[in-house]
């Protein structure tokens, strides 16, 4: 709960009496670190100063770290509830090629200080309620499905869930115990686990191996009838996608997220348009309001590759118009946007873009 502190004794804040987290102005405080499977940490963090967190389970913060060769921005999905406000949690997962999580677990303690961004993201059951729910995933893919199925436990204890994930092994299902708790308080939530394989370190006699069409039907006998929310490695969703649609599912009840956004960055520069400039290269000047910098844009160029260009910092993560770390107001001007999500109309129409996938069409002044 967010508190103050006068003397040595914490004073509750209620809700009413405080604002919520201004991602522009308000840092975040790590409030405690849980380790909860092998490489898998859970990193609560509440706004500094006071504040509460308004946000719809299944979407994601960026946090921007302070590495040793420079900032990074990772966007990690919030694995917390917004029923429980006072806080907020991600649960990130290190990769052998991770660089930003092993920063993350090698550096940031309770009481640790960090900038994030957001929230974003529309994978979310608030977008697309259902009677019936099946939320499927694999790795840390299960974290979104926790953000929302710890909502449902809070908000509507009786709905029906079906709840499946995928490991490598039985002690790498992360929230398990959580999970089972759940499973004996919500009536209607089913479980089902499938690790691919057994160890030594944790005994397994249920299904194991990777998902088919045998297993899925096993673990979710009634899929056709429910909201279908999947979200793990490309690999693992092109394959529950393809059981689903070869069933005759209907894929407008079917919502996916991905981890990484690289292909679809790349198709965004693919599908950069071709600029003409009066029939000059010298290209179209950006003024960057808040730097009080002007840089000419290059044809093709974006208004990030821009400002990195002219030295003004625009905080980027996903670089493919799926984050929204990247938005900006533009004052004037006009650009060919090609996002993927990243922001919304009513943000567009307040004269927001987001400078990763933003190529001017006419000088532009963008607040940045």
């Amino acid at each position: 709960m967010t508190m103050i502190v006068t003397g040595t004794v914490p004073v509750p804040l209620p809700l009413d009496d405080i604002k919520p987290w201004n991602a522009a102005r308000q840092m975040l405080v790590c409030a405690s670190v849980v380790d909860e499977a092998p490489e898998v940490k859970t990193f609560t963090f509440v706004v500094e100063g006071g504040g509460w967190f308004r946000y719809m389970p299944g979407q994601f913060i960026t946090v921007e770290l302070r590495a040793r060769d420079g900032d990074l921005h990772r966007t990690y999905t919030v694995s917390s509830s917004p029923s429980r406000p006072y806080s907020i949690a991600i649960t990130v997962k290190a990769q052998p090629t991770s660089v930003g999580t092993r920063w993350m677990f090698e550096n940031v303690r309770p009481g640790s200080r960090l900038r994030a961004y957001g929230p974003s993201g529309h994978f979310t059951l608030s977008r697309n309620p259902a009677k019936k729910y099946l939320f499927i995933s694999a790795g840390s893919g299960i974290t979104p499905m926790m953000s929302m199925l710890r909502w449902l436990s809070d908000c509507d204890p009786a709905a029906d869930v079906a709840f499946l994930n995928s490991s490598r092994r039985p002690e790498e299902i992360i929230f398990r115990d959580e999970l089972e708790m759940l499973a004996r308080r919500m009536t209607n939530l089913s479980l089902g686990f499938l690790p691919e394989s057994r160890s030594a370190a944790a005994p397994w006699g249920g299904l194991m191996g990777r998902i088919d069409r045998h297993k899925f039907a096993l673990l979710a006998p009634d899929f056709m009838s429910r909201e279908i929310f999947c979200c793990g490695p490309d690999p693992f969703m092109r394959a529950v996608s393809t059981i689903v649609r070869a069933e005759g599912f209907d894929m407008g009840h079917y919502h996916q997220e991905s981890f990484g956004a690289t292909s679809i960055a790349e198709a965004v520069h693919r599908e950069a348009p071709d600029i003409s400039i009066d029939g000059t290269a010298a290209g179209l000047m950006v003024s960057f309001l808040g730097s009080n910098e002007q840089a000419a844009c290059v044809p093709g160029q974006t208004l990030l590759e821009t400002a990195r260009a002219a030295g003004v910092r625009i905080p980027a993560a996903c670089e493919s118009g799926i984050c929204g770390t990247c938005k900006v107001l533009k004052r004037s001007g006009e650009v060919d946007m090609r996002h993927n999500g990243g922001i919304g109309s009513q943000q567009i129409a307040g004269g927001y873009v987001l400078a990763c996938c933003s190529r001017p069409l006419s000088p532009v002044e963008i607040e940045a």
